[in-house]
């Protein structure tokens, strides 16, 4: 019976696909696409960190996660000025549509054993034990079950190594019982970032005897600085500490090849600004050049961003204070930065 047997193997076909539709199928409601193209247009020079990034998003997507530890802990190191802590902002956008939307713990400010108090709680009978009264934020940390939680330790090398142990619950089952035994704050649907600045000396100092002396006349390139931060890494932090993160994603420090597409990001970033006014910023290649004259690896992105605030913007605030009515601003060398960069 040919149409009975064409029936059966349609309905077979049509059954696969929907085994594959429901495997698709995630409670989470953000695309890795989406997100990632928000990353890429935001983030440069950090390719080999951004597809790290996007692994995880699409684990996370697709909802595999272990159920008693945080979906993914990961540490970031790297100089600064390079997207540590902006990528946490950029999915935080992306995902809840805010950028301050996740539970930020500054860690430099943790310095002293006793500051873990701060953490998890005041023990039993001392003064706000039962108020259970912590610096994490407990609605950004649980996000929703559509959304995850966001949680940022930032600086991590700065805290103590008490502040560290007390952590640890939470990096092991994603949960923390506050010292008064009050309460619990579940990190378990939550993506755990810590961001480090460790090493960063020592290997722009590896680097720059590679740009001196014999090194520099044979022509050889640094390629031991993973090695040598993963030392730096070690030394400061314990083995059980370092056992329970999932990735640990080294950035690159931003030359000066990346410049442009810094300049365009951080244009884009002032017309947004100027947009709510009606008005657009348009710099000629002159412009351009001037603002990109000259680069610090050791500021990263924000050496770029600072010479806007102190240069551009004043000039711009110059121009919009002359012709209040103007909705078009081209704006152009002036005669005495020419002056200055001939000087």
């Amino acid at each position: 019976m040919p149409f009975a047997n064409e029936l059966i193997e349609h309905n077979r076909e049509r059954l696969a696909e929907q085994r594959t539709e429901a495997t698709v199928q995630s409670r989470f409601v953000f695309e890795p696409a989406q997100v990632m193209a928000l990353l890429r247009s935001r983030i440069v020079g950090q390719e080999a960190v951004l597809a790290e990034v996007e692994a995880l998003l699409k684990v996370l997507k697709v909802d595999i996660s272990e159920r008693e530890r945080p979906l993914s802990v990961n540490l970031f190191m790297g100089p600064t000025g390079v997207g540590k802590t902006e990528i946490v902002r950029l999915l935080a956008q992306a995902i809840h549509g805010r950028a301050d939307a996740f539970c930020r713990i500054d860690m430099h400010t943790l310095a002293q054993e006793h500051y873990a108090a701060a953490l998890t709680g005041a023990p039993p009978g001392y003064v706000g034990s039962k108020e259970g009264t912590t610096l994490f934020d407990a609605e950004a940390i649980a996000g929703s079950f559509s959304r995850p939680g966001i949680v940022l330790f930032d600086e991590l090398e700065k805290a103590s190594q008490e502040v560290l142990r007390s952590l640890l619950g939470i990096l092991e089952n994603g949960q923390l019982t506050l010292a008064a035994g009050t309460r619990t704050l579940d990190f378990r649907n939550s993506l755990i970032f810590m961001t480090s600045n460790l090493g960063a000396r020592e290997a722009s100092d590896y680097r720059a005897r590679f740009r001196r002396g014999w090194r520099r006349w044979l022509g050889l390139a640094p390629r031991g600085e993973a090695a040598l931060l993963e030392r730096v890494l070690h030394a400061r932090f314990e083995p059980e500490w370092l056992n329970r993160i999932d990735r640990i994603l080294l950035f690159e420090r931003i030359d000066a090849q990346w410049l442009q597409a810094l300049l365009d990001i951080e244009l884009g970033k002032l017309n947004q600004r100027l947009s709510r006014q009606g008005r657009a910023l348009v710099l000629e290649d002159s412009a351009r050049a001037w603002l990109c004259r000259t680069h610090d690896e050791r500021f990263g992105a924000r050496d770029l961003a600072r010479r806007l605030r102190r240069e551009l913007e004043p000039a711009l605030a110059d121009c919009l204070l002359a012709d209040p009515a103007s909705s078009q601003l081209r704006a152009y060398l002036e005669r005495n930065q020419l002056r200055v960069g001939r000087a």
